[in-house]
């Protein structure tokens, strides 16, 4: 049987991820992980490779099995929440340019009647819409075209204009009518400009802004009796049979009528629509036909708008089916090091609080272990292993960072510590000695290869160094401090491999996640 998944089932998941995101019983966040994914002369570990940074066109295809994602929680290192601020949906970016043709909107796309100039037989892959220098977005309604010149007109005059109804651009006469819908925010420019989207704004169709609420409320044809805008000729028809006048557009709708202007041949030369009715999905143009049928018969069709009208629902009406999700990290916090190095970046829901069943709230949080010590050798290297004599055997990790000023080291736990050196289970004489996962412990053990002790005494958030306090982001209890999370809670909705980034307190990771639904 033929099937297909539609556009809109797309849209709806779009929105409804956001909802679900936007939740107050949800709690999403970007983090990003793996800081020794292994390179050219040193241990690979469990989901890393040698040759990490050297595979053609990208780092290990991530997978997706229940052993990978708790590979994932394992090895994650901070995460910044993911909230209203920060989470938009994006359509594809068509920057108005002159001397261009664009399709305009249509209904009827298809394999039978693909888009003229974008040759697409979906509407959300054609070109009818466009964002001018400014980035005001419009739909372009008409543009010049019709049955005997499907491609349209060149695109002239770049459209300015924030009326609320539609316009020509300019005075070339170039034959375009666009409808504004939006400027992008100043805010959103900010934080998701990109050379390949636009960015929508949130909750259009709850918004009190006052422009956004203008422009849907006036699109709405339930109120304003204007769904139909445009009546596109198809067919002018002939032989004297037409004449100028207003008619009906009759259908499943009421209320549309369209005045059309003939020639002296009775060919229709134009049509403008002088009242665009209401609940329309298709409509016809009773142009009074009586007495035989034409021998030359016209064809109209009113191109009918999504939902109420054009601009009552921006997400359909441009196929928002994308979400970009935007966070940053920074030097603001100790929970994000800036010496940390990372490979993946990920999203996680609901992940709980350490020792808790109640999910985690706050806006950030360090998946991270911590040792706050009184004393070093030789100082920690992130990504080496460490090692501690604790009851039972040798409580293992690696460095995710070392902090010089406040003596903390952060680390975490995964299975390459504990598997043999072919990262599996494969049998070996380590297993008893370094199979089971053990925590390190508040002792007089030092913490090798740097002779590391362990400050005992520490207990807090914060320490003072020469007069000067510094919060340290999570909890000490005796010189340890657990991650903030439970890693082995959240569901991994996304993973993404990338090429190792090594982090330096004098730059911002701009982390930008594109999901299509």
């Amino acid at each position: 049987m033929a099937a297909i998944v539609t556009d809109q089932f797309r849209i709806s998941n779009a929105n409804n991820f956001i909802e679900s995101v936007l939740d107050s019983n949800n709690s999403y966040y970007v983090f990003l992980g793996l800081s020794n994914p292994g390179s050219t002369g040193n241990p690979i570990g469990f989901g890393r490779t040698t040759t990490w940074d050297n595979v053609p066109s990208s780092p290990l295809v991530p997978t997706d099995n229940f052993e990978y994602l708790s590979h994932y929680r394992d090895t994650s290192l901070f995460g910044k929440k993911v909230n209203s601020t920060n989470i938009r949906r994006v359509i594809r970016r068509i920057n108005w340019t002159a001397n261009t043709r664009y399709d305009m909107y249509r209904h009827d796309y298809s394999d039978k009647n693909p888009s003229p100039n974008s040759g697409s037989s979906r509407l959300y892959d054609s070109n009818y819409y466009v964002m001018n220098s400014d980035y005001r977005v419009y739909i372009c309604l008409y543009n010049g075209s019709s049955g005997s010149e499907r491609l349209g007109k060149t695109s002239k005059d770049e459209p300015t204009f924030t009326d609320l109804e539609p316009s020509a651009a300019g005075n070339s006469g170039d034959g375009y009518l666009w409808k504004y819908l939006f400027t992008v925010s100043p805010s959103d420019i900010i934080k998701f400009d990109s050379t390949d989207y636009i960015v929508l704004p949130n909750n259009w169709n709850t918004s009190t802004d006052s422009q956004i609420q203008n422009i849907r409320e006036s699109a709405d044809s339930t109120i304003n009796n204007n769904q139909i805008k445009i009546v596109y000729i198809e067919n002018s028809g002939g032989g004297g049979q037409y004449s100028t006048g207003t008619y009906d557009i009759i259908g499943d709708g009421t209320g549309a009528k369209v005045s059309i202007t003939a020639n002296s041949s009775g060919e229709i030369i134009s049509t403008k629509v002088v009242s665009g009715g209401t609940g329309y999905t298709y409509g016809i143009v009773d142009l009074k036909t009586s007495g035989s049928n034409p021998s030359n018969p016209a064809k109209l069709i009113p191109i009918i708008p999504p939902s109420r009208g054009h601009g009552y629902d921006i997400y359909t009406e441009l196929g928002a089916d994308k979400v970009l999700i935007y966070a940053r990290f920074d030097d603001s916090t100790k929970d994000f090091p800036t010496d940390a190095k990372f490979s993946q970046v990920g999203i996680v829901k609901n992940p709980q609080k350490s020792n808790s069943s109640e999910i985690y709230t706050d806006n950030q949080y360090s998946s991270l272990g911590a040792i706050k010590l009184s004393s070093v050798v030789t100082e920690p290297v992130v990504g080496e292993e460490i090692t501690q004599v604790v009851t039972g055997g040798t409580a293992r990790a690696y460095v995710a960072s070392y902090d010089t000023e406040t003596k903390v080291l952060k680390y975490y736990q995964d299975r390459s510590l504990y598997f043999s050196n072919s990262y599996d289970q494969t049998d070996s004489i380590t297993v008893s000695s370094k199979g089971k996962v053990l925590s390190f412990e508040s002792s007089g053990n030092s913490i090798s290869p740097y002779s590391g002790s362990i400050d005992t005494s520490f207990t807090g958030i914060s320490t003072t160094i020469n007069s000067k306090q510094i919060n340290l982001g999570s909890v000490f209890t005796n010189g340890l401090s657990d991650p903030e999370i439970n890693k082995n809670t959240g569901d991994i909705i996304y993973i993404d491999n990338r090429s190792l980034v090594t982090r330096d307190s004098r730059q911002k990771e701009d982390v930008k996640i594109i999901l299509e639904f």
